[in-house]
């Protein structure tokens, strides 16, 4: 009777800065229709330039060369910090948990009404290519 090899140990960081360790990671499946991804395209589009890019299922929002947005199971969600946080708890949203409730990231959903109203949209996406600019530069340093 041998023994099995060693489990290949290695760390990195997602697109989203989630550290994933070893093999038995399970990336989780973000479908989005096409019909939401093109509507909330167009919706942000409307604001500022936006570009939409496939990502394990889901999509990625970047505006300004910034990923400051994500589509997962039909669901927008916008980067968060400290600042922002309450303003999407406040209205019952939940936090994008790609890997269970151990997993929150720093994302929320944007609700339903923020979506379809290009003023409020405006000025929550702000916020949050704001955070993500400073993200970008705080990690720079």
């Amino acid at each position: 009777m041998g023994t099995s090899p060693p489990t290949l140990r290695y760390q990195f960081l997602d697109m989203f800065g989630f550290v994933i360790e070893g093999r038995r990671q399970h990336i989780p499946d973000m479908a989005v229709s096409e019909s939401y991804r093109d509507f909330v395209l167009e919706q942000l589009g409307r604001v500022t330039p936006v570009t939409g890019k496939s990502m394990f299922g889901g999509v990625g929002i970047y505006a300004l060369g910034l990923f400051f947005a994500l589509i997962a199971e039909d669901r927008l969600y916008f980067k968060v910090d400290d600042s922002t946080r309450p303003d999407f708890e406040r209205l019952g949203m939940e936090p994008f948990r790609p890997f269970g409730e151990d997993s929150a990231m720093g994302y929320y959903e944007v609700p339903a009404d923020v979506v379809e109203d290009s003023v409020q949209l405006a000025a929550w996406m702000k916020k949050a290519i704001d955070i993500a600019a400073d993200s970008k530069r705080r990690k720079r340093k």
